[in-house]
């Protein structure tokens, strides 16, 4: 299963509210589900756990059954529809909030308490929600036919402290969150805390692999450094070998060059470490400059 059926399923373990929030879910769905109109309701669904859910919830709201359910035996999409004229009335009254006009609308008059705002939201989020894999980027989104819901749910959202983006796909109006935060709220706030962790683990884990990464890019490039320097000193003091030079310098010189030559795969200062006596790794870098420096001027 995906991360979003994950998500649904979880949602769907959660107990129906009072009649009040099971109205306001129901009306969640049908704004965001497939159709709403005065002549069908139509929702599609590959979620198990939302079909088992959605006969439930619509005769806690409304004392309504489906007309259709599709067959719960055949795997894949599951569609539920209502055509029966009296039920669509009802739907329509409520969940439309414009029994005279074409327009739909969010009844805000059931959305006062915060129960039923998070169960309307849980119910737009079952019908026509999808949450990406955590492991693969964030994205939230919430996607409805309807404009005005899509305007109305911003200002809901909004009002509820969250910051939404919103665009256009094809025909539907989309809005969205691309912040892990923004989602990780969301989800706690609709009913799925242990999805909303889920992505908090992903992210926590993101960054500490970003981070190991890091740390071995920048060592790996550390490495590359030292064997470029080591080469260039092993090739100084070849030269300055070659042109009989080298038993000429001076007794320091001569020591690192010795601890270089022997000693090709060491940095900086665990080779100062090694001379008698020790010296700092700027006192060493200075010698081998110094040792490239009359090598060059040899040439």
């Amino acid at each position: 299963m995906s991360f979003a059926g994950d998500v649904k399923a979880e949602l769907c373990r959660g107990k129906l509210g009072d009649k009040s929030a099971a109205q306001a879910e129901a009306c969640g769905v049908l704004l965001y589900g497939n159709r709403f109109s005065r002549e069908l309701v139509k929702v599609v669904t590959e979620s198990p756990a939302f079909a088992q859910r959605l006969p439930a919830l619509f005769r806690k709201a409304f004392g309504l059954t489906f007309d259709e359910k599709g067959d719960p035996a055949v795997p894949g999409k599951r569609i539920f529809s209502i055509t029966d004229r009296k039920k669509l009335a009802q739907l329509w009254e409520v969940c439309a909030f414009d029994p005279s006009g074409p327009t739909h609308h969010i009844n805000f008059g059931m959305l006062e308490d915060p129960p039923c705002r998070l169960a309307f939201l849980r119910g737009a989020f079952l019908a026509g929600g999808s949450v990406t894999d955590p492991q693969k980027g964030y994205h939230l989104e919430l996607a409805t036919t309807h404009l005005r819901v899509s305007r109305e749910l911003r200002a809901l959202l909004l009002e509820m402290g969250y910051a939404p983006k919103e665009t256009t796909r094809k025909a539907n109006y989309v809005t969205y969150f691309k912040q892990s935060e923004a989602i990780e709220d969301f989800l706690t706030a609709i009913g799925a805390p242990v999805a909303a962790m889920e992505l908090m683990n992903a992210k926590a884990e993101k960054l500490l692999r970003n981070g190991v990464n890091r740390r071995v890019n920048c060592e790996a490039a550390n490495v590359d450094k030292t064997v470029d320097a080591a080469l260039e000193q092993r090739r100084a003091i070849q030269a300055l070998r070659e042109a009989g030079r080298l038993e000429a310098l001076t007794p320091k010189l001569r020591e690192a060059a010795q601890l270089r030559e022997a000693h090709p795969e060491l940095s900086l200062a665990q080779l100062a470490a090694l001379c008698d006596p020790p010296v700092t790794k700027s006192s060493l870098s200075h010698r081998l400059r110094k040792l490239i420096q009359l090598s060059q001027e040899g040439e």
